[in-house]
C-alpha cells in the first residue's frame, strides 16, 4: 500500500502502524512475588492506534485465567511506563499506545483506578491554580536550596539548608559548601540535602550572591590577585623583572592554566619559526 501524502507527522504514524511491535507487560505491585507475571506481547495494528486500556483488559484477562484465586479488577488497574531517573509515570486509559509506549518498552500493571486524558488535564490545570494561590499568600525560605513556603511575618517552619550558594561550573552542578557532592543532573542536585538545620527566613541580604560560575571558584582559590591585568600593567609592574616568557608563563599559571601546555605550545613556535623569533 502507498504511504499517505500528507505532513511528516502522518507519514511518520502510517510507517510506525505498519512495523510490528512487541511490549512486555509486568504485574510486580504485589508482595508476593508468586503472583508476579510478565507477558510478550506482539501488538496488532488495531492495538498500535487504539487506547492503551486494550493492553490492560487483555493482561488482566490472562493474569485472571491462571490465578483463580487472585482475579485482577481491571477496573481498579492502571497501567505505568519507565520514565527518566528510575521514575515511572502513569498512562491514561485513553491514550494512544503508540503515542505513549516505545517499541519494546516496558508496561506495568499496578493497583489504583486509571484516569482519562481529559481527567488528567483537568487535575493539571487544578494543580496550576492552587500553586499560583499559594504563591500569593506565601513567601519562600532565602536560604540557599529550602524550598518551604510560608505567610509573610511567620510562624516560621524549620529549614534545611545549605550555607553557601549553588556553583554552575561547565556541566557540574554543586554547592558551594558541599563541594564533594556533585551532580550533572539538575534535578538530583536540586535534592542534595542541605548541610544545615535552622529556621526559615525571608529576610534577603542584597549583595548576597545567587550562584557562583568558574571566575568565583578561581577567586576563591587564588584570591583576587588573580583577576586579569591589562598588558601595560602588567609590563608596569613586571618591567626589569624575569625574561618575557617566563612572566607570560608564570601568568598563564595563575589562570588554571597548565605550564606544561604552555612548554608545549612556545616549543612547537620555536620549531616553527625559529629560535631567536
Amino acid at each position: 500500500q502507498t504511504p499517505p501524502r500528507g505532513s511528516t507527522v502522518d507519514r511518520y504514524y502510517y510507517f510506525r502502524s505498519k512495523a510490528k511491535m512487541k511490549v512486555f507487560l509486568h504485574y510486580e505491585d504485589n508482595e508476593d512475588s508468586s503472583l508476579h507475571k510478565t507477558l510478550k506481547i506482539t501488538l496488532p495494528k488495531s492495538w498500535k492506534t487504539g487506547p492503551t486500556e486494550k493492553l490492560l483488559g487483555q493482561f488482566v484477562e490472562s493474569y485472571n485465567q491462571s490465578h483463580e484465586d487472585a482475579k485482577l479488577d481491571m477496573t481498579v488497574m492502571h497501567i505505568e511506563t519507565d520514565a527518566e531517573n528510575e521514575k515511572r509515570i502513569p498512562l491514561a486509559s485513553d491514550a494512544i499506545v503508540i503515542d505513549v509506549i516505545p517499541d519494546r518498552g516496558n508496561v506495568y500493571i499496578c493497583h489504583g483506578p486509571s484516569k482519562t486524558l481529559e481527567e488528567e488535564e483537568r487535575e493539571k490545570r487544578e494543580a496550576a491554580e492552587r500553586k499560583k494561590e499559594e504563591r500569593a499568600r506565601t513567601v519562600q525560605c532565602t536560604h540557599y536550596g529550602c524550598k518551604n513556603r510560608f505567610p509573610r511575618g511567620g510562624p516560621y517552619p524549620k529549614c534545611q539548608y545549605h550555607a553557601r550558594p549553588p556553583v554552575f561550573h561547565e556541566t557540574a552542578k554543586f554547592w558551594a559548601c558541599c563541594p564533594h557532592k556533585k551532580s550533572y543532573d539538575f534535578e538530583i542536585f536540586e535534592n542534595i540535602p542541605g548541610c544545615q538545620e535552622g529556621i526559615c527566613s525571608e529576610e534577603k541580604v542584597e549583595e548576597q550572591k545567587q550562584f557562583l560560575g568558574g571566575c568565583d571558584l578561581r577567586e576563591e582559590l587564588h584570591g583576587k590577585g588573580s583577576e586579569l591585568k591589562s598588558i601595560d600593567d602588567f609590563n608596569r609592574v613586571q618591567q626589569g623583572g624575569a625574561p618575557v616568557l617566563d612572566r607570560l608563563k608564570s601568568v598563564f599559571t595563575e589562570l588554571d592554566i597548565e605550564a606544561e601546555l604552555f612548554d608545549q605550545v612556545v616549543d612547537g613556535l620555536r620549531m616553527e619559526y625559529g629560535e631567536d623569533n
